[in-house]
């Protein structure tokens, strides 16, 4: 369950880098996506992010069950 833990948290910061990216304008791709530029998908991606390492956080703190 730990390692599934990982798993979710690190494709969510994956995926929130990916939409700073592409809000930001410094990853356009694909080159027509309706993200590029945008700045509410900043916000987003670290939103996504921040949860993504609050996942991983927990997933190292928790206690097995007894």
């Amino acid at each position: 369950m730990v390692k599934l833990a990982y798993l979710l948290g690190g494709l969510l910061v994956l995926i929130g880098l990916i939409w700073i990216g592409q809000g930001s304008g410094y990853f356009p791709y694909p080159a027509e996506s309706f993200m590029i530029d945008q700045s509410p998908w900043i916000y987003w991606g670290a939103l996504v992010a921040v949860f993504g390492v609050a996942v991983i956080v927990m997933a190292r703190f928790k206690r097995p069950l007894q």
